[in-house]
């Protein structure tokens, strides 16, 4: 009798773990199956020109951004992080504190973006965008 005791008391606090081990791995497949994976996508955007056009203010401060995505501030090149303290230092004087902004269609959107921000972090109240055709000569 006391051998029958004994394999009830050993069965009795033995887990088994095969239930959890089954479940973990069919969470994991779940979650493996049902996560989408995103990917970055490039989208190539003609920005075309206005069919009405205006030509621009000449008060304003141009920044000019040409096809390989170079910034110019009066003909200068200048680099992406001292265009918003040259272009603070522009607007000082100036009354109208508008900037202008002219690319060229073959422009990278990211850098017509940055250039845009950094226009307006650097206190400009209007920022435009413009081709040279619709800026005129300035």
């Amino acid at each position: 009798m006391s051998i029958g005791r004994r394999e009830k008391e050993n069965n009795e606090g033995a887990v088994d773990l095969t239930p959890m081990i089954d479940m973990t791995f069919i969470l994991l497949i779940f979650f493996m199956v049902s996560t989408t994976f995103v990917k970055d996508m490039k989208i190539d955007i003609n920005r075309p020109g206005a069919s009405t056009q205006q030509v621009a203010s000449t008060k304003a401060v141009r920044v000019y951004i040409d096809k390989q995505g170079e910034v110019y501030l009066d003909g200068e090149p200048v680099r992406i992080w001292t265009l918003q303290s040259r272009i603070r230092d522009q607007l000082r004087g100036a009354t109208g504190k508008s900037v202008l902004v002219v690319t060229d269609e073959q422009v990278p959107s990211g850098r017509l973006v940055e250039v845009v921000d950094q226009a307006r972090l650097a206190g400009a109240e209007d920022v435009g965008v413009a081709t040279s055709i619709e800026a005129g000569e300035g």
